[in-house]
């Protein structure tokens, strides 16, 4: 089979500026995979914040998003072409990847995870979205019968909401001003919606909880006004779990609850997780993103209902304009490669 000379690649060239470049493909060496993409889902959070330059100077968003910048990583596709000594995979198999929105990608096999039979491109490409929460539940070390609250009702809190249910939640309170996104976490498994902001909802989790309060607050929102609101939600010794990252972290607070109450505050990042797989840390990035899949296949977990908008490439500077000034109605939002 004839390799591409070449391929696109969606680039940010400047603030709100998208445009749908080209390069080289690049065969595949020894013990490499080139892989024609399928679908890749953008992450709106971080996507927008870093196309709208949505973050304060000195940051670490300020230091990453360096023109041109290459965006995206929850990716697709088709295994087109082998380096020499692969034998894992093969000509077309599905497998998805963190690469990002590129037409082409070429690169060690390992880096690729194999796509299940009855999981679809799309869905697959929710595996570095799924892949960051459930590190931050792991983070929090839940037990059974908690209280959980999940601020932030997008991708990534939508996600949340169904590991939260696996990991054995007895109250699972959703918290977010868009009715259609809470009515989307109802249908994933949250026993409440709130659709307030997260200062107006303290007497309705007392309430809920039966005075109680939470166990366990997720942030997911990426908005810094929200840290300081959802300490108020916590029962003592409870977790605020840090999972939407701001780009204006200075307006982060702790508030007297912290101490009063002694609080545990845990951030989670998808970079940190362990690099091998031993007794005491099994839980690898690719491990994982195969549990993930474990649980589409078998139904424990959905995101075909949450897969919303669909762009072809070519519309990308339209799809992210979309997304940072108008993102009512949006989910999962991907980008289908067959016509790039």
């Amino acid at each position: 089979m004839a390799v591409a000379s070449e391929c696109a690649v969606i680039t940010f060239t400047g603030k709100e500026q998208a445009e749908l470049r080209r390069e080289p493909v690049r065969a595949p060496g020894e013990g490499e995979v080139l892989v024609r993409t399928t679908a890749t889902l953008i992450s709106t959070g971080t996507e927008t914040i870093c196309y709208g330059r949505r973050f304060d100077p000195g940051t670490h968003w300020d230091r990453w998003v360096q023109y041109p910048f290459r965006t995206g990583y929850s990716h697709a596709g088709v295994v087109e072409a082998l380096g020499s000594g692969v034998t894992a995979l093969k000509p077309g198999d599905r497998v998805a990847s963190t690469f990002g929105h590129v037409q082409y990608a070429t690169a060690p096999a390992a880096r690729f995870q194999p796509i299940p039979e009855g999981v679809s491109d799309r869905d697959a490409a929710w595996l570095t979205l799924a892949k960051i929460v459930q590190n931050g539940v792991r983070r929090a070390a839940h037990t059974l019968g908690e209280d959980i609250v999940v601020v932030g009702l997008g991708p990534l809190g939508q996600l949340t909401v169904q590991f939260a249910r696996l990991a054995g939640a007895r109250t699972l309170i959703a918290i977010d001003p868009d009715a259609a996104r809470l009515e989307m976490a109802k249908a994933h498994g949250a026993t409440h919606a709130l659709a307030v902001g997260v200062d107006a909802a303290v007497e309705a989790v007392q309430e809920i909880t039966k005075g109680r309060m939470a166990g366990a607050v997720y942030d997911m929102t990426g908005n810094d006004k929200v840290f300081a609101g959802a300490q108020a939600l916590l029962r003592r010794f409870g977790k605020l779990v840090l999972i939407g990252d701001t780009g204006s972290p200075a307006g982060q607070y702790l508030t007297p609850a912290v101490l009063r109450k002694s609080l545990q505050i845990l951030a989670s990042h998808s970079i940190n997780t362990p690099p091998e797989e031993t007794d005491f840390t099994p839980w690898t990035a690719d491990a994982m993103v195969r549990l993930f899949f474990e649980y589409l296949v078998d139904g424990r977990m959905r995101v075909s209902d949450l897969n919303t908008h669909v762009f072809k490439p070519a519309e990308c500077q339209a799809a992210y304009q979309k997304l940072l000034h108008d993102r009512a109605g949006t989910m999962g939002c991907h980008f289908e490669w067959s016509k790039a």
